[in-house]
């Protein structure tokens, strides 16, 4: 306390003359109206950069909370759009609400190797299960191998043992398997494609639908070149990837609600 009776003491003439300049602005801000609108201006500008300034860091630290919101609400959305794809693929037989997508995160990404996985932050506690599709704003990513109660294993298309996909040529009913060599993490092959099937460079490759792990349609990318095999009378094809596998970050997970049901009946005719 003692001080500050001191500071205000030594400081006297500053702190006096202050007052009186604080006095004399009031004064002259109230008496004319051109001053008055000049500082009411200026103390705008002050408090309207300071609120901006105030709004931008609650923004920034509010981020995550709002990527989070984003990232379920785009899973509603491909959601709707999943099931609306199917549901125009056969006008005979609508089949509504035939899958589930919920967002998920890569943790952890592997694609260096030649058997590569991916680690996301969805496990069984979030319904996820072994043979689930996995996909990404952009296209494939690849198949639940393995799950724990929060977390889950992926196996990448770029795993070159054990990786083999149901595609097709878009707009055609002509499919076959997508693999990769293990090579050029941007480039997938697709075998097994006759030789009757309309192609040419630059076409995209789709999933079929043939399996119970991915719907119909979902994007793979397009044919960067090809050759008719003469001993086989089958395309050698090398496809493009629409995703860059060695910098994803945020997936979907897709559940087939009837898997179980279809995995069942195949079963027993098998057997």
């Amino acid at each position: 306390m003692q001080q500050l009776i001191n500071f205000i003491l030594r400081s006297k003439h500053f702190l006096l003359f202050l007052l009186l300049l604080c006095v004399s602005i009031l004064f002259t801000a109230q008496s004319r109206s051109f001053h008055r609108s000049k500082f009411v201006n200026s103390a705008n500008f002050i408090s309207g950069g300071i609120y901006d300034n105030i709004s931008n860091i609650s923004e920034y630290f509010a981020l995550k909370e709002e990527n989070d919101k984003l990232r379920e609400e785009n899973s509603r959305l491909r959601n709707m759009l999943v099931n609306t794809a199917i549901e125009k693929q056969d006008e005979a037989i609508v089949k509504t609400d035939r899958y589930n997508v919920y967002p998920a995160k890569i943790i952890n990404n592997n694609f260096s190797s030649r058997n590569n996985y991916l680690t996301i932050n969805k496990g069984t506690n979030d319904g996820v299960k072994e043979d689930f599709g996995v996909i990404s704003s952009k296209g494939i990513v690849g198949i639940v191998r393995s799950t724990s109660k929060n977390y889950a294993t992926v196996l990448s298309v770029l795993n070159a043992t054990d990786a083999k996909i149901n595609a097709k040529i878009k707009h055609t009913s002509h499919f076959a398997t997508l693999v990769w060599n293990g090579e050029n993490p941007n480039l997938l092959q697709l075998i097994n494609l006759p030789k009757l099937a309309p192609i040419k460079e630059g076409d995209t490759i789709e999933t079929n639908g043939y399996s119970n792990i991915f719907p119909e349609g979902i994007p793979i990318g397009t044919i960067k070149r090809f050759s008719l095999n003469q001993q086989n009378n089958y395309y050698d094809v090398d496809v493009k990837l629409f995703n860059d596998m060695t910098s994803l970050k945020h997936v979907y997970i897709i559940e087939t609600k009837d898997k179980e049901e279809i995995n069942t009946l195949e079963q027993a005719i098998n057997e």
